[in-house]
């Protein structure tokens, strides 16, 4: 294949407060014409900073200070361009694009998002204002914005995110790149979305021959879509490898690390995560030596006293930058495995804790001056699932249907509408706000964002003894200061560490103070909103690891509420199917992943990518049609039947309501009848 961009030695470096801090050390890669390449590892390897050094975006104190890059046709380096010059412009856009990950801060909220895109086409092209605007229009469809010519005159607001980031593929095409950058791109989208996006960009790699560069901490998303993978890490490549090949034996210690620490959906169901521990080195204090040698499992005496070990071939087209031999490694992972820790055996009692019945929840719509009522916006109908003492039950669903909005109805955040909240045998669901200090004391929360959870201002002693003081659970300042101890202890943290606050503490340390935090008050029910969705992969399974160890020794009921199928299959013993407010399914965990049998619940773990090459070339791909539409304009009928393939004009005006099938698994669909259960499935 003809070769377009080839990168080599890339250094770059960012001077703050006196010290030079080497974000990129030795980034090198090539890329031909039509391929689809992934550069994966995690947050602070360099990936991001690497596609900007290339197109000269380094912003002061920021600088490229050494390497390469040269594209076809072009004969200067490009990174000896000046940053703001004519050629490095006309390149930027023109023969490079580029997708970033949040489309809100890269489309401008006071300009149409036509103008946007004609702007970029008239930038590279010479053209015509009406012929920017027909080709913009044409980048519009192509990327299946419907009504394209009314939408050209939106604004960015008035679309969803799935359908900006669509707008930021169409402005980064519309200039016909031979190379589209997309930068973490799919990463804050629900993987129905996800799918259709990279399947889009597949298809336009295929159809108009444009390489992609894919850059993403979702292994299962190069699995499915990369044809070559670059493993980096703390500024450079350390493996690069064909996709099947690098799957199939991975050769670098820390490839083998990310890939053990992923959960993955055809995995057995008591494997044990294996996290990578300790942090990235910090790049301010490089040590000649090897930069994963303090986190290598792998590691001997000879990897620190030689220098920092160089990509080189140890079989065809994989390049491998470890002083081991895979032979080596082999005889050490004999002896790891050999002492492979087991899953945490956890007892399911027959008690409830937990019994919502028929919960509803509707916000008032009001506009004008005097913010009159003109309508209800209906988040939750007819919400009914219960949890056992000891039991995760994992929930599901896009973005919008519903999730969170039912835990905050369920800690009475929010006082729900119709419906019982029956919780150990107490009905608090219109409990007065005076009855509720001993439900937010049993039932307490683990939130997204582990930073923005918690209080700045206060140490980390105090954040998570603060439940202590309020529900007056100790008597004495000793009892106070052990009790907070041994929390801390309780989730591995160094209770030393108690006198620091929040910025001081990494983001899985935070999100452990958190957990610490919510187990303060000896819960019985702990609700897990995303816990681990703003967390790289090695940390995602530390926090896993927790919980689930957490829950066998102390018994505690986990409402488990996250995006990522993979990992809700492996921590959850029943999962509930959430769609526009409504429920679509409800089953044992093992039961829903091997017989889905709502169309919505099939599409969803169809649009999930594997972490595994080979399982993905057997596995059918189901498209989700079209996306979630507005709780403010549902559809009439089954929420789902406006995208489902299998809808009849029953779905359309009747609601299906959750029915029981004899083995327990619970589906809100008129096409699943006990004796015809596969009548949908393909």
């Amino acid at each position: 294949m003809e070769k377009l961009l080839e990168v080599k030695n890339v250094q770059t470096d960012f001077i703050t407060t006196g010290k030079r801090s080497q974000a990129v050390v030795d980034a090198s890669f090539t890329l031909h014409r039509g391929e689809i390449i992934g550069v994966v590892g995690e947050s602070g390897s360099g990936k991001s900073v690497t596609m900007l050094s290339i197109l000269k975006l380094i912003n002061p104190p920021g600088k490229v200070v050494g390497g390469e890059a040269h594209l076809t046709g072009e004969e200067q380096n490009l990174i000896d361009l000046p940053d703001e010059s004519s050629e490095i412009r006309a390149i930027r856009g023109g023969r490079i694009g580029m997708i970033f990950q949040e489309p809100m801060t890269s489309l401008n909220p006071v300009l149409t998002i036509g103008y946007q895109i004609s702007e970029a086409i008239l930038q590279h092209k010479r053209c015509s204002k009406e012929e920017a605007r027909v080709r913009a229009i044409e980048m519009l469809k192509a990327v299946r914005i419907p009504d394209a010519e009314e939408r050209y005159h939106y604004y960015p607001q008035q679309f969803s995110g799935g359908m900006r980031q669509r707008i930021m593929i169409a402005m980064a095409l519309s200039a016909e790149p031979e190379i589209l950058i997309a930068d973490e791109a799919t990463t804050a989208l629900d993987v129905t979305i996800q799918a259709q996006l990279l399947e889009m960009l597949k298809e336009i790699a295929v159809e108009r021959q444009v390489a992609i560069i894919i850059v993403t901490h979702n292994m299962g998303v190069v699995a499915r879509y990369a044809d070559r993978i670059y493993v980096m890490y703390s500024g450079s490549v350390v493996e690069c490898s064909p996709t099947m090949e690098l799957f199939r034996q991975p050769r670098h210690p820390y490839t083998k690390g990310l890939l053990n620490s992923i959960p993955r959906l055809n995995d057995p169901k008591d494997r044990v995560l294996e996290p990578i521990d300790g942090l990235l080195p910090d790049p301010a204090s490089r040590e000649r030596y090897c930069a994963f040698y303090d986190r290598c499992l792998y590691r001997c005496d000879a990897c620190k006293e030689q220098d920092r070990p160089l990509l080189r071939e140890t079989a065809p087209e994989h390049l491998v930058a470890c002083h081991r031999s895979l032979e080596e490694i082999e005889e050490v992972q004999k002896g790891l495995s050999a002492h492979k820790q087991t899953a945490p055996e956890k007892k399911i009692g027959d008690e409830i804790v937990l019994d919502v019945q028929g919960l509803t929840k509707t916000f008032d719509v009001r506009t004008g001056l005097f913010q009159r009522k003109t309508g209800e916006v209906h988040a939750l109908q007819n919400v009914s699932f219960n949890v056992r003492r000891g039991e995760t039950l994992g929930i599901v669903g896009e973005s919008g249907c519903g999730k969170s909005t039912l835990a905050r109805c369920i800690i009475r955040a929010y006082r729900p509408t119709a419906g019982k909240i029956i919780f150990e045998q107490n009905e608090v669901s219109q409990a007065p706000e005076s009855a509720l200090k001993t439900l937010r004391r049993k039932v307490t929360m683990v939130f997204q964002d582990p930073f923005f959870s918690l209080d700045p201002r206060q140490t980390a002693g105090s954040i998570v003894g603060e439940a202590l003081k309020i529900h007056h659970l100790v008597k004495t300042g000793d009892e106070y200061e052990q009790r907070v101890d041994e929390l801390m202890r309780l989730v591995e943290l160094d209770p030393k560490l108690k006198r620091r606050v929040p910025h001081e503490f990494s983001g899985g340390q935070r999100q452990r103070l958190g957990i610490a935090r919510a187990l303060s008050s000896s819960p019985s029910l702990i609700i897990c909103d995303e816990p681990i969705s703003a967390l790289d992969v090695s940390v995602q399974a530390q926090i896993i690891n927790l919980l689930e160890r957490l829950q066998a020794e102390l018994g505690i009921s986990y409402l488990f509420i996250a995006h990522d199928l993979a990992v809700v299959r492996h921590i959850s013993d029943r999962v509930l199917v959430m769609y526009l407010g409504c429920v679509m399914e409800i089953a044992d965990c093992e039961e829903l992943y091997a017989n889905p049998l709502h169309p919505y619940t099939q599409a969803l773990l169809a649009s999930v990518p594997t972490a595994d090459p080979e399982a993905e070339q057997g596995r059918e791909h189901v498209e989700m049609r079209g996306e979630i539409p507005s709780v403010t304009d549902r559809p009439c009928g089954c929420p789902f039947s406006n995208r489902c393939e299998h809808a009849t004009e029953r779905c359309r005006q009747e609601c299906p309501a959750l029915r029981t099938l004899p083995n327990g698994h619970q589906v809100a669909c008129f096409l699943v009848e006990v004796a015809a259960a596969s009548q949908i499935k393909k």
